[in-house]
């Protein structure tokens, strides 16, 4: 796993000023400190995943759909890490509970009446069983455990055991700030859409478009939440410059609109998270959040501000005023930001030091250390 030194410049560069961020450093909160926790986790971290219960619930996951990171960071876990996978339970830092709240969605949920407690009860059960048969529950009451969960409903299912909720590291796509997360102790989950088994041909690095943008922002999607109807109803065919669509027109393909714009709108839907995100990232457009008590992603040891730009809500019938603002000269670094920032949001098959499964680990490494990295 060593990363090589041509890399490892990019993220430490002695000569670097942190106040220049064209520098390739300037995506970090704190370059050397990330750097050296980072290469400690890959010596050091070791999971226990426990093997409890069945598939498809326990196991399994999607890997393709709004929830593909779910389904791949369980099969990658149990499947392929062995650098940090133990078979031993006395030698592990953390112990990983691999069922799936999509799946649980899936099998257990009931429509009508809309319950959603057999999510809670599983879940319950789960723990039950896990703290009756091995000693490493109880003796910390499951500070040192971790679930993950790309359903928006990962926060609910999670309140079928209080010590899981109250006390377990939570690795969520929801990560509402406001619904009980907790950024000191839960983890922030990229949401990735892969419609296949393997990111979009469109999205590739090989496939960047050379012309300038074509448009100054873009978004199409549909009425999901409270955020959305505010941007559709303000510029919705408002202002060509601002490609707004609730629906696309079939003339016109997703990718290659990101592409063409300088900034890609990302609005929460229902929840906070919107895969809208990594998509820009991936298509080299510069994510425009807007979205009320997200915590973002690996935020402990990435600058957001160096590679994004978030605006308030009540800020959305302004939002051509505030991009018209952003200088050339800011742009250029923001987009600089944006392909600095990629490998770190690469999901990869297989994994590679610094990606987005890496980055994962490193995040759950921080809360079980309770590190704060200034």
């Amino acid at each position: 796993m060593a990363w090589d030194q041509q890399n490892q410049s990019l993220i430490v560069n002695k000569n670097s000023n942190n106040n220049n961020n064209s520098d390739a450093s300037s995506i970090y909160r704190n370059p050397r400190a990330f750097y050296r926790s980072y290469l400690e986790m890959e010596r050091r971290f070791k999971v226990y995943v426990y093997k409890e219960g069945d598939l498809p619930i326990v196991h399994d996951g999607p890997c393709k759909n709004l929830y593909t990171i779910e389904g791949r960071f369980v099969h990658e876990m149990e499947f392929h890490a062995e650098s940090f996978r133990t078979e031993n339970p006395n030698k592990a830092h953390v112990y990983f509970m691999p069922f799936s709240v999509t799946r649980m969605v899936q099998y257990l949920y009931k429509p009508i009446p809309h319950d959603a407690t057999p999510l809670r009860q599983f879940v319950s059960d789960y723990v039950n069983v896990i703290s009756t048969k091995y000693p490493f529950w109880n003796r910390t009451q499951g500070a040192d455990h971790f679930m993950l969960s790309c359903h928006d409903w990962g926060p609910y299912a999670s309140e079928g055991n209080l010590n899981l909720y109250n006390n377990s590291i939570r690795v969520l796509c929801n990560a509402n700030s406001s619904e009980g997360f907790k950024p000191r102790k839960d983890v922030s989950l990229p949401e990735v859409y892969f419609f296949d088994n393997d990111i979009n041909p469109k999205l590739l690095p090989l496939s960047r478009p050379t012309a300038p943008p074509s448009y100054l922002a873009f978004f199409a999607g549909g009425l999901h939440g409270p955020v959305r109807p505010i941007l559709l109803k303000h510029w919705k065919g408002k202002d060509p410059e601002l490609q707004v669509h609730e629906y696309l027109p079939k003339n016109l393909d997703y990718y290659n609109m990101m592409r063409q714009a300088k900034f890609c709108l990302c609005p929460s839907g229902y929840e906070v998270a919107s895969p809208r995100i990594v998509d820009a990232i991936y298509a080299e457009c510069v994510p425009v959040i807007l979205s009320k008590n997200y915590v973002l992603p690996f935020s402990d040891v990435l600058r957001w501000e160096a590679f994004s730009i978030q605006i308030d809500v009540n800020e959305i019938p302004r939002l051509k005023e505030i991009l018209k603002t952003v200088s050339v000269e800011r742009y250029e670094r923001l987009i600089q930001g944006v392909r600095n920032v990629r490998k770190h949001f690469d999901l990869n098959t297989p994994t590679k030091s610094f990606d987005i499964f890496h980055m994962i680990l490193h995040s759950i490494w921080l809360r079980r250390l309770n590190l704060k990295l200034t």
